[in-house]
């Protein structure tokens, strides 16, 4: 059986294809372009029978992943991330079916590993010897820490404001790390205009086709933990919205391999955001295929402060394709929920899990989640990650104090 049943990448607005074998980012027409597999022959071959003796890995999927060669894999052992029940928390929602998707125990702390292993490891096949990037943080962090695995140079450029650990994981990790003073949008003109200049292989997101590629095992994995049955509802942190789309690609391919009932029902996915940065939310709630760039944008959850997404058309037609919505959080009420979390789970989630958490509890008050159904959250990295979210007063004792 081949390693990858990859074909061909394909641009999802002007159905223009493109050769996997060689570099190519974006499409003519400015769109990013996707992955298509050769899903009818893989069908015939594969089945959930072949994953039973595999690594606990996101390679156990390797035929539904970009990587031709095993010996191109870079790897720090991430994917098959555990999916919890959250009974206390359910309870206290009235979401008894409450389950966490728990990527804060990944390499790097963050789902962004998701994207780094299968990018850098497409981007060493195909020769590369330098990427470049701008971050939120995580993702500069992943895609830094693996690039150094591989033998490989980065470039990274991020908001000065992000978290000092990723900064930190990027700085050690020999990267060329850049701060600016402004938003990821700066920091991506910045990237773009470097890229263009010096010849680096530009991993923005979305401008190159394979971190969707990682990032869609998420959706394999809870398909897979659920007995390849799909939950009712999933919701998802989103600023570039890479996961949601990838996820929502993921759900769409096993149903073409015939792996799930084709009665059953995709989940509706949720796209949540900060109400200090909704691009895609406003978008959503005027029934638009496209968002507007969000200025000012401003949230504690940094990762999801992303004012324009080069994907939002992608994640819009996967919210109205499953009969999802968009949803948008106050940043002193996730940061709540956050600490809700530790004290009935016993989980310290990142501010952007805390807000996806928190939306699941807003849609159950509003009704849009019902009480019988089975609801997945994502919490896409550690809450260690961001210690400055929490302030928190502690007596101190001196010896020989008592309680």
């Amino acid at each position: 059986m081949s390693y990858s049943y990859m074909s061909h990448l394909y641009c999802p607005k002007c159905s223009k294809t493109y050769s996997a074998d060689e570099e190519n980012h974006l499409c003519t027409c400015g769109s990013p372009l996707l992955v298509d597999y050769k899903l009818e022959e893989l069908s015939k071959v594969f089945s959930p029978d072949n994953l039973v003796k595999r690594q606990p890995d996101l390679w156990r999927y390797h035929e539904l992943l970009p990587v031709k060669e095993e010996e191109n894999k870079v790897s720090l052992g991430e994917g098959m991330t555990p999916l919890i029940k959250c009974p206390s928390l359910g309870t206290n929602m009235d979401i008894p079916n409450l389950l966490m998707k728990d990527e804060g125990v990944i390499p790097t702390g963050a789902f962004k590993a998701r994207g780094a292993a299968v990018g850098v490891s497409k981007a060493k096949e195909l020769g590369v010897k330098e990427l470049a990037m701008p971050t939120n943080g995580n993702a500069g962090a992943a895609w830094s820490l693996y690039a150094a695995r591989a033998g490989m140079s980065s470039t990274i450029v991020m908001p000065i404001d992000a978290p000092s650990i990723t900064r930190n994981e990027c700085a050690l990790s020999g990267a060329n790390l850049y701060l600016v003073n402004g938003l990821i949008s700066d920091a991506g003109k910045i990237v773009g205009k470097a890229s263009a200049e010096k010849g680096l292989y530009d991993v923005s997101t979305l401008k190159e086709p394979y971190r969707i590629e990682g990032k869609k095992t998420m959706g394999l994995e809870i398909a897979e933990q659920l007995n390849w049955e799909f939950p009712d509802v999933i919701l998802y942190p989103t600023g570039g919205g890479v996961g949601l789309i990838g996820i929502y690609k993921a759900l769409k391919e096993l149903q073409q391999l015939g792996w799930v009932s084709p009665e059953q029902k995709l989940p509706r996915l949720v796209a949540v955001q900060s109400e200090g940065c909704a691009p895609i939310v406003e978008a959503w709630k005027e029934g638009k295929h496209e968002s507007a760039f969000w200025e000012n944008s401003e949230t504690i959850a940094f990762g999801i402060n992303v004012p324009k997404a080069i994907g939002d058309f992608l994640v819009l037609d996967a919210l109205y394709e499953t009969d999802g919505c968009a949803v948008a959080v106050n940043d002193d009420d996730l940061l709540k929920e956050q600490k809700w979390i530790a004290e009935l789970e016993g989980s310290f989630v990142c501010p952007e899990g805390a807000a996806a958490f928190l939306a699941a509890r807003q849609l159950r008050q509003e009704g849009w989640i019902q009480a019988n159904e089975q609801v997945v959250v994502l919490n896409t990295g550690a809450g260690i990650k961001y210690p400055d979210t929490v302030d928190i007063e502690v007596p101190t004792l001196e010896p020989g104090d008592s309680l």
